[in-house]
């Protein structure tokens, strides 16, 4: 008997592309993440969804972020960056992050400077700051690799979640 095939053999199979790339991972659950930085003396941050665990000792972690961006500049010129875990109660600060041209760090944002002068959000299930240790090219984007090195997984709230192109809260 052979093994079945990977694939139902009644539906076509796609040729890669970026909207097979898109629609697969519509159906992949990612947490979110809001990455800041500071450039000049003024914060930058965006909501990523693309956070990876890379490495335990030493303790190193990746995300990708588009060399369009707005927060792309901060981001290329910081040697140090804030990672925060966002929960499910922070949809609305995951969207004002993720929204192009929004005030990010405006009024209704808490937040402080933290260690080497990284923008840190209050509120935050956990985070960590980083010390970028490379940024890979990638297409039209960068992968960042960095290493932490302070943080606080000690926050309340349970996770947020990307899915299906919406915020969304974890279910049991």
């Amino acid at each position: 008997m052979a093994p079945p095939a990977p694939f139902d053999e009644g539906r076509p199979v796609l040729p890669g592309s970026p909207e097979l790339l898109r629609s697969v991972f519509r159906r992949h659950a990612a947490g979110v993440a809001v990455i800041t930085a500071e450039r000049g003396g003024s914060p930058a941050g965006f909501t990523a969804t693309s956070l990876n665990s890379v490495s335990a000792d030493p303790p190193m972690l990746s995300f990708t972020i588009g060399t369009g961006s707005s927060s792309w500049p901060a981001v290329r010129d910081s040697e140090y960056l804030g990672v925060h875990i966002l929960g499910e109660h922070q949809r609305e600060l995951a969207g004002l992050f993720a929204r192009s041209g929004a005030d990010r760090f405006g009024p209704g944002t808490a937040w402080a400077e933290g260690p080497h002068g990284v923008p840190l959000l209050d509120g935050v299930p956990a985070w960590l700051v980083c010390r970028v240790v490379a940024r890979v090219p990638a297409g039209g984007h960068r992968v960042v690799i960095a290493e932490a090195v302070a943080g606080d997984p000690a926050g309340e709230g349970r996770p947020l979640l990307y899915h299906q192109g919406r915020f969304n809260a974890l279910r049991d």
